[in-house]
């Protein structure tokens, strides 16, 4: 015999997660609505409903999975290293490889900050080699760094790693110092850097020695404007075309990389004076100039938002958009959507600006779809950053300057207008729904007396409109824009507009011009208000008086016709 039965929801926030309870239950429909309602709104990356029922025997409870739903489940197991699988740098030539070069970046940050170099030149550099053995320190920390997580992954003895790197870094920085004492490294003082490209073309070190050459092109610049200028500079000699050319392009986009993927790069590059959003503009500048020249001569206030790129990073935009470095270009865009899809923010003490730029960097991203990014990629991203807007933190920062709720509620529809994804239009269209429908926002649009009621009806009607431009829930948006129209027909309704307006001397046709517009929506919002309007105005019309008069004027007609059928008292 049965037991008691509930249901519980468990959710998985992100692929790689556990299943965590949700809620529990004694309702199967409210059980599954929530379930839906979470995956719908991305509140979770997948959702299982299970009923639960009560064993009177053993006392435990017998699980039924009734729904399983969302991204699946990620299996993972631990992967356990053969007796004869060794460490994943086996030789020098290891340490030379993208992976291996960014760990070095990684776990040598600050040291290569504080020498101004990249993890490349540190590989192709005999004296920051011999820098770095001398430190000791910071070598031995590097090592350790690298070697604790690979032990706790591959089950390897920590102390037997950490020997093992050593030796291999005392083994790469010999091999390296050893180069740069027979000369193996040539000068470009005295050798032409596409000479020497053709030179080396076939020889089986050619990238190593190449690299040498291009790192130490650079020992005698430290800011990164001026190293910025002699990458561009060695470009411009590299050799025109095969082999060689890329011989020579090769080591600088690498180096580029790295310059403009390190902390404080951008910055050194495109100007300390930037934050975050105006660094990002520049960056979508940088890697798509053409387009944004394009997007500014259409819209010149984008040019606002989107710094100029001059100089030798403009030198390297010119590059760029000539179909060079597409690694960097590529790497750039994607640090652009880690940006947006990140928590920081782009604009800390300007919520209102952050949007602004927000907007700039949409249009901009948006443009380049299908040559940097795919048009999925930027949606996601700006999705993702949309979570962030939502925020009650995010809300109060961006309407703190309001002074007046009016101010607050066309905020929020700038807000909500912005928002892209399902969830987040949801969650923004509640923020305005509870503005526009709170006491407050109506007795502030009654008593204020900067504004006639015409007035106070025409900036509803205003608001509403916004409101319906914001691409909101079918639902979403009728629940605002009721408790607008709410609200101007209790302003009408005081002020007695529709009323005085057809007792009022003017003539026919002007008053049924100005009742159809205020029906139509463009003076007053739609609503009660707006009804009046429309009722009075079909009083009007059938009057003897007003037929008279559009008989006498027929060129009047054909305005009119155009508010009637917005008000649909014409076909």
């Amino acid at each position: 015999m049965a037991g008691p039965i509930h249901y519980e929801v468990y959710i998985r926030r992100t692929a790689p997660s556990s299943w965590t309870l949700e809620i529990a239950t004694e309702h199967r429909g409210h059980a599954i609505d929530t379930a839906e309602d979470l995956l719908r709104d991305g509140y979770a990356a997948a959702v299982r409903v299970t009923k639960e029922t009560l064993d009177p025997d053993t006392m435990e409870f017998n699980s039924l999975t009734l729904m399983t739903k969302g991204v699946p489940e990620v299996q993972t197991r631990r992967v356990m290293a053969e007796e004869d699988a060794g460490p994943r740098c086996g030789t020098p030539h290891d340490l030379y490889a993208p992976a291996a070069r960014e760990i070095i970046g990684r776990v040598l940050e600050d040291w290569l900050q504080r020498q101004g170099v990249t993890a490349f030149e540190l590989l192709h550099r005999p004296d920051l080699a011999e820098r770095l053995d001398a430190s000791g320190v910071e070598l031995q920390h590097a090592i350790q760094k690298v070697a604790v997580p690979e032990a706790q992954v591959d089950g390897k003895p920590v102390h037997d790693l950490v020997r093992h790197y050593q030796r291999l870094a005392d083994v790469a920085i010999e091999r390296l110092v050893t180069s740069g004492r027979k000369g193996r490294f040539p000068g470009l003082d005295d050798h032409s850097l596409a000479d020497l490209a053709h030179r080396l073309e076939g020889q089986p070190d050619r990238a190593f020695i190449m690299g040498g050459v291009i790192a130490a092109a650079l020992e005698a610049h430290t800011d990164g404007r001026s190293r910025l200028g002699r990458l561009m500079d060695l470009a411009d000699r590299a050799p025109m075309d095969g082999q060689p050319r890329a011989m020579v392009l090769v080591p600088i986009e690498q180096i580029l990389c790295e310059m403009l993927g390190s902390r404080g790069g951008l910055g050194d590059i495109l100007g300390p004076s930037l934050d975050q959003g105006a660094a990002m503009a520049a960056v979508v500048r940088l890697v798509a100039p053409r387009e944004v020249d394009i997007l500014i001569r259409h819209d010149p206030r984008i040019a606002l938002q989107i710094p100029a790129v001059e100089g030798p990073a403009a030198r390297l935009g010119e590059r760029i958009q000539a179909g060079e470095f597409p690694l960097l270009s590529a790497a750039l865009a994607r640090m652009v959507l880690r940006e947006l899809m990140s928590p920081r923010r782009l604009r800390p003490s300007d919520a209102s600006g952050e949007i602004d730029v927000l907007r700039a960097l949409a249009t901009g991203l948006t443009a380049t779809a299908g040559r940097l990014l795919t048009l999925e990629e930027v949606q996601n991203a700006f999705n993702e950053r949309s979570k962030a807007m939502v925020t009650a933190d995010f809300v109060a920062a961006f309407v703190k300057a309001c002074k007046t709720v009016l101010c607050e509620a066309e905020s929020l529809t700038r807000l909500c207008e912005n928002i892209t994804g399902v969830a987040n239009k949801r969650a923004a269209a509640r923020w305005l729904s509870a503005c526009v429908g709170s006491l407050r926002f109506e007795t502030e649009m009654r008593q204020a007396t900067t504004q006639t009621a015409a007035q106070k009806l025409g900036t509803l009607a205003a608001l509403q409109k916004s409101v319906r431009a914001c691409g909101l829930s079918d639902k979403d948006e009728g629940d605002i824009t009721a408790a607008i129209g709410a609200v101007g027909g209790t302003v009408e309704a005081e002020a007695r507009i529709v009323s005085l307006l057809t007792r009022s001397p003017a003539p026919p046709i002007q008053k049924l011009a100005v009742l159809l517009r205020m029906a139509a929506g463009e003076t007053a919002p739609l609503g009660p208000a707006a009804d009046r309007a429309k009722a009075e105005a079909i009083k009007l019309f059938r009057t003897p008086e007003t037929r008279a008069a559009l008989a006498a004027s027929p060129e009047s007609l054909g305005p009119l016709k155009v508010l009637m059928k917005a008000t649909g008292l014409a076909a």
